[in-house]
């Protein structure tokens, strides 16, 4: 069948059976949102169906981070296994390094020196502290609130110069191990550890002071995504989720694992069960971290650091794997025991709630069954519950900009890529300097997702009102010797009162939506833009202006 029969027949199909436009206002929309949306992080999908911006229903699609590691560790050893496990939760490498030796050392009775002990509660609540550090700074980000998410980074830097330091790893440390850790502390480390501890008080207030107060941020997660404390303990949820559910249970306090019971310290919960309530949770926890670190360096004792006892390798009677040449000769897997024949469950407080571990010994050097228990994974399950009858805008603050002026956004997208030691985005124009015009032009351009009960023409005209009012004030700016302005002044006078436009598009775009989420976006990106953007730009306009007179 050639071209020609094909376009016949694509031809009679039109003509017996017109194509009619789908009903956009009646029916209802399924959006894809991740892995690869920004605030999905690469790690999750979720299949949304909307009425206009409600939640219908939604669906999260797991498994972007599967590595088969539960089989894995069923054929090593758990000195082989340890490099592999800070890669379950590389925000909180510590904690998962932690339960893979707690698991044996239950499992065999094997004693701690207390110094090794103090060791590793001073770098679980390290760790903890840049997992909190680094689920504040997207969150923000992901609401709209870009600041936290760069201010976040320079504590967390922190906190990774003291791993490299300690453990010779930033992320992956392979510190731990049974019945100890691998090395003792530098000299000197515990005075830095000190300093760090007194500075980071000074930046929890900074956020506090930041965030904790601010109204817009207020309005975005307060009475958002509410979970009552007898369902939160019916679907399983631990860690900040149980806490801000007012369930006063923490791990460090019901197993005494550890050594958490020689510290003072307090867990902190929330009775009122939202998202703001989530935040004050992890943002208290990060201040009682740094009390318990404290007391940990300053009553740290002296004495060993690991139990150099449990390196061996039990006689296993009655077998030909027991010879002389075996056991002393031929190449062995790293020092280890064999795990007794019984089963026992094991669990840490992580930063995201309980981790846990399921392991089975068989008198070998390899578990029968390792089974984890990944807080993340359990915590999800609420999700699809929590966000029906929100609003679009209110997944990511359950889970954790707008068009500005040209010369400004491809300044800050070669600030940002220079900082990051990369080749900026894709490029449109010459030196990239359309490439916010070609975004602009795209939003105004995609598919209309019009609110069910917005003002359609209002949400429609926003947009093309800032970015028409924002190229037409280019107009003022002279590009060549003839088009320079007579008066300074009245170019400068005219720019303002054309840019100014601008801000008003941003608000009748938040406005027109009927949402009061929308509008408050609309007015945080209308204060952007008087705040820094125009009067940035204007610095650029005048001392152009004035070099070229």
């Amino acid at each position: 069948m050639n071209f020609f029969s094909l376009s016949a027949i694509h031809g009679r199909m039109n003509q017996e059976k017109p194509m009619t436009g789908p009903a956009t206002r009646k029916d209802l929309m399924i959006v894809n949102m991740g892995p690869h949306h920004p605030s999905m992080h690469g790690v999750l999908r979720l299949i949304v169906t909307l009425d206009g911006e409600d939640v219908i229903d939604c669906e999260p699609i797991l498994g972007y981070l599967h590595r088969g590691m539960e089989k894995i560790a069923e054929n090593r050893t758990i000195i082989q296994y340890l490099p592999y496990v800070t890669r379950w939760d590389y925000l909180a490498t510590m904690f998962t390094e932690a339960i893979t030796v707690n698991a044996p050392e239950q499992l065999g009775n094997i004693q701690v020196p207390k110094r090794a002990s103090y060791i590793r509660v001073i770098m679980l609540e390290l760790s903890r502290i840049a997992s909190h550090l680094l689920w504040l700074g997207p969150f923000m980000a992901d609401i709209g609130a870009q600041t936290p998410f760069f201010y976040i980074f320079r504590e967390r830097e922190l906190i990774y110069d003291l791993f490299e330091a300690a453990t010779g790893m930033r992320m992956m440390h392979n510190f731990f191990r049974i019945g100890g850790i691998a090395a003792d502390l530098p000299h000197g480390w515990i005075d830095k550890c000190l300093d760090f501890c007194d500075y980071f008080l000074t930046g929890i207030a900074e956020y506090q002071k930041l965030i904790t107060r601010n109204p817009i941020f207020l309005e975005r997660v307060e009475g958002v995504g509410i979970i009552g404390g007898e369902e939160a303990i019916n679907w399983g949820l631990s860690g900040p989720m149980l806490r801000a559910s007012g369930i006063q249970w923490d791990l460090r306090k019901v197993d005494h694992y550890e050594c958490y019971d020689e510290f003072d310290w307090e867990v902190q919960w929330q009775k009122e069960g939202d998202s703001l309530a989530r935040y004050l949770v992890r943002i208290s926890e990060m201040t009682e971290s740094i009390k318990i670190i404290q007391q940990a360096l300053e009553g740290i004792p002296g004495g060993p650091y690991e139990n150099l006892e449990i390196r061996r390798f039990d006689r296993v009677k009655d077998t030909v794997w027991n010879e002389f040449d075996y056991r002393f000769i031929s190449k062995k897997p790293s020092p280890t025991f064999e795990l007794s024949k019984q089963e026992l469950y094991a669990r840490v407080e992580a930063p995201k709630g309980e981790l846990g571990i399921f392991l089975i010994g068989d008198k070998g050097v390899f578990p029968w069954r390792y089974k984890i228990r990944p807080p993340g994974f359990i915590n999800l399950q609420i999700l699809p519950q929590l966000v029906k009858r929100m609003k679009l805008a209110d997944i990511m603050t359950i889970l954790g900009i707008t068009i500005g002026v040209l010369v400004i956004v491809w300044l800050e997208r070669e600030i940002s890529a220079g900082i990051q030691q990369r080749i900026g985005p894709e490029y449109a124009g010459p030196l990239g300097i359309l490439q916010a015009l070609a975004d602009g032009t795209k939003l105004l351009f995609k598919e209309n997702l019009l609110p069910s009960r917005g003002d359609t023409r209002l949400f429609s005209i926003g947009p093309s009102i800032a970015v028409i009012s924002i190229l037409l004030s280019y107009l003022v700016i002279p590009f060549s010797y003839h088009l320079v302005l007579a008066d300074l002044s009245i170019g400068v006078f005219l720019w303002i009162a054309i840019s100014s436009i601008a801000p008003v598009g941003l608000l009748m775009s938040g406005y027109g939506s009927n949402n009061k989420y929308s509008f408050l976006g609309g007015l945080r990106a209308a204060a952007q833009s008087i705040s820094y953007e125009i009067p940035l730009t204007l610095c650029v306009l005048s001392i152009s202006l004035r070099v070229i007179r």
